[in-house]
């Protein structure tokens, strides 16, 4: 009978060990992700719907912070311009140094240096903007519009602003890497693959989904750990109600 309890310390002890480490290993990846996260990432709360359905009107959204240099040709962007007005915005990039955009050739689509882009994120499908326009970007700054090209003021709106309606690269303070809210919503916001075979390609999506892949592996470690001790006291007990006395 004391052996037999003994081995039971001893699986009890080495349980609890493994338990304050699953609780321990738990916070450290649960409260690390959200650190990760807050130094990474910007949420925004998107004011118009000139970016639908990419975004929708008051759809909350993450976007990693990143420099100007970082930007590619598909890559939704939050930025800053005087000439704009000053407020963050979140356009589509289209075009940058040294492009010509121009809308539309004679299937309705956007061109960039001669070559077509389809665009299946638009909010009409069909023509690329209700306006034909054609602009060289400048060195160093950014054509960009939004999906829902009715109703979006863009680089089009400011074509007589100076550089071609564009905004510089160090405007940009972050790229749009996914929808938080509404949770019917949530997701990664994809890259355009018409863009991959543009000089430069894509950008790559940001750590994100690792990030909230340690935040939902620390918490299970929590809540698993935490709940070793209740279950394994209340085994035990059972255990012992079981074993007849004599």
């Amino acid at each position: 009978m004391r052996d037999m309890e003994r081995d039971e310390d001893g699986h009890g002890r080495a349980g609890r060990a493994l338990s304050g480490l699953a609780v321990a290993v738990g916070c450290v990846l649960f409260l690390g992700s959200f650190a990760w996260a807050a130094f990474l990432y910007r949420p925004f709360t998107v004011p118009t719907d000139s970016m639908a359905p990419t975004i929708g009107i008051g759809d909350r959204v993450l976007a990693q912070r990143i420099a100007g240099g970082e930007v590619r040709r598909g890559d939704v962007v939050v930025f800053e311009d005087r000439v704009w007005g000053n407020d963050p915005m979140i356009k589509r990039v289209v075009g940058i140094g040294g492009d010509k955009v121009e809308c539309c050739d004679r299937q309705g689509r956007l061109t960039i240096n001669g070559v077509a882009v389809e665009e299946p994120y638009l909010h009409t499908p069909g023509q690329a903007s209700p306006s034909g326009f054609s602009a060289t970007v400048p060195p160093d700054r950014l054509f960009l519009l939004g999906d829902h090209r009715i109703t979006s003021v863009d680089s089009r709106t400011h074509m007589t602003d100076g550089g071609q309606g564009t905004v510089p690269r160090d405007a940009v303070r972050a790229r749009v890497d996914a929808k938080a809210w509404p949770l019917s919503g949530w997701g990664m916001i994809e890259r355009p693959g018409a863009f991959d075979s543009l000089p430069g390609g894509t950008s790559r999506p940001g750590p994100l989904p690792l990030i909230v892949t340690c935040a939902v592996v620390g918490a299970v470690l929590i809540l698993g750990g935490a709940a070793y001790g209740p279950l394994a006291r209340r085994l035990a007990g059972r255990g012992k109600a079981a074993v007849p006395h004599g």
